[in-house]
């Protein structure tokens, strides 16, 4: 009998925490104290904790985790999308970060299904170097060389990943021996397989290519619990021994969270191993792996992803750098987003955000069919889609607060998704389609339960169709 895999990625999720919290005890206190203020929240707030017992997330937010790696190679990238969907993780999205000066391009592998979602929803942000994007030729070329002598995956996971697949599955033993297999290409090698001069050369250029490059694997950089008042654990990181940075990235504190808000704390200096050709031991240290957190809103549209992006971008160009005055910044941010509606009603009628439908207090009349009337009388409720997925330009300020800005190299923006696709043997799965799936799904199930008027459920599906496409 075949181990599920929401049961595989719930089980290596909690095995990945606990290896973090060894390496990492700063996480361990973050984790404590996210816990304590979602357990406050939800205690002082009845109606969200019936919300989200609703919408199926109450049981999830205790285990839910996002962590990141970044990858050297493209064939580094296509074993790891195996070994991820044996776990019934997919690549979701594609992530250009080149214009923040970060020569990598990424995707997240999760599960795509909303049980599978609320099963469990362990997400990796994946980043795989350009090496094209170096431009000193000799650094690139050394970077290439040390990049195709390393393995990164151990001959029992590539085992386990090939049985997975000839099966279609992993029994029980197959299962835990592949969480055992798997957890170590995200360990934490304090040896690096480069020189010291060597290792400055690298930092020199990017110390996001000197982290790729010079260690043995993709040590997890980041593991990220989730909390429903970031307020809260961004004014308390102090206390707990964690300097915060300046600001929450993402859109303002708002009566309804869309998309995603993060904070995190400074990375750890953490001691390295160098050995010279002689074979002489050198200690240094080696800037990389932070503590992050996460407050997740609702699912935007591209039409909402368009008007945020736009809002972000104007409080932007007005203070570009939001740590020199951040009171400015966050008084600037809340009056430039009163631009974007903060009312469920409106931003469902102007197609702005993504909900699941399901059956409201009342019962369908025999007034003509439309939507929003259907939803303003209460026949239908709706429940907003939670964002299941990262903000390129949240992501980017994250990685700035955790590296030195001096050191970022100036690249020209250069998206380049098809070169993913190839790198990852698969096209990327668009995370509008599916949250637009989950949406019409919904509709079409509640329309079942709410009226047998077949005319009534075609029009209200194209007039869904019709808002949701433009």
């Amino acid at each position: 009998m075949h181990t599920s895999p929401s049961e595989i990625r719930a089980h290596f999720a909690q095995a990945m925490s606990e290896l973090y919290r060894s390496e990492v005890p700063l996480y361990g206190d973050l984790v404590e104290l996210v816990r304590h203020i979602n357990q406050q929240v939800l205690k002082q707030d009845p109606t969200l904790n019936q919300q989200a017992e609703q919408a199926g997330t109450l049981q999830r937010l205790s285990a839910e985790r996002h962590g990141a790696i970044r990858l050297g190679k493209a064939e580094e990238l296509s074993t790891m999308r195996r070994l991820f969907s044996v776990m019934g993780m997919y690549p979701v999205g594609y992530y250009d970060l080149t214009g923040a000066g970060l020569p990598v391009h990424s995707t997240a592998f999760r599960p795509v299904d909303l049980a599978e979602l609320n099963a469990n929803p362990f997400r990796i942000f994946t980043s795989l170097l350009r090496l094209e994007l170096i431009e000193d030729r000799a650094l690139r070329e050394q970077a290439e060389s040390l990049l195709n002598t390393r393995s990164i995956f151990t001959p029992g996971v590539k085992e386990l990943i090939e049985a997975h697949q000839a099966q279609g599955g992993l029994n029980a033993q197959q299962a835990e021996d592949f969480i055992h297999e798997a957890l170590q290409t995200f360990r934490w090698h304090p040896q690096a397989t480069v020189d010291q001069q060597t290792y400055q050369h690298f930092l020199a250029s990017h110390r996001l290519i000197a982290d790729i490059v010079c260690f043995r694997g993709p040590h997890i950089n980041h593991l990220t619990p989730r909390t429903l008042d970031i307020d809260q654990v961004q004014q308390q990181m102090p206390s707990q021994g964690m300097q915060p940075k300046a600001i929450i990235e993402g859109p303002p504190q708002r009566s309804q969270p869309i998309l995603l808000r993060q904070t995190s704390f400074k990375a750890l200096d953490e001691a390295v191993d160098f050995f010279d050709r002689s074979g002489r031991r050198r200690t240094g240290t080696h800037t990389a792996r932070f503590g992050e957190i996460e407050q997740r809103g609702m699912a935007l549209t591209p039409k909402g992803r368009k008007l945020y992006d736009s809002l972000l971008q104007k409080v932007r160009d007005t203070i570009p750098d939001p740590a020199k005055d951040v009171e400015a910044y966050h008084h600037l941010l809340k009056q430039t987003f009163l631009a974007f509606p903060d009312d469920l009603m409106q931003l469902h009628q102007q197609g702005l955000a993504y909900f699941r439908y399901q059956p409201g207090q009342e019962k369908a009349t025999s007034y003509n069919a439309d939507l929003d009337r259907f939803v303003e009388n209460k026949t239908i409720a709706l429940m907003p889609i939670t964002y299941e997925d990262f903000l390129p330009v949240s992501a980017a300020g994250i990685f700035h607060s955790n590296l030195d800005e001096r050191e970022t190299q100036s690249i020209d923006r250069s998206p380049n998704q098809q070169l993913l696709e190839q790198q990852l043997g698969c096209p990327v799965i668009s995370e509008f389609e599916l949250y637009f799936q989950i949406q019409r799904d919904s509709l079409l199930a509640t329309l079942e339960l709410i009226t047998e008027n077949e005319a009534y459920k075609l029009e209200i599906l194209q007039q869904l169709d019709e808002r949701y496409s433009a």
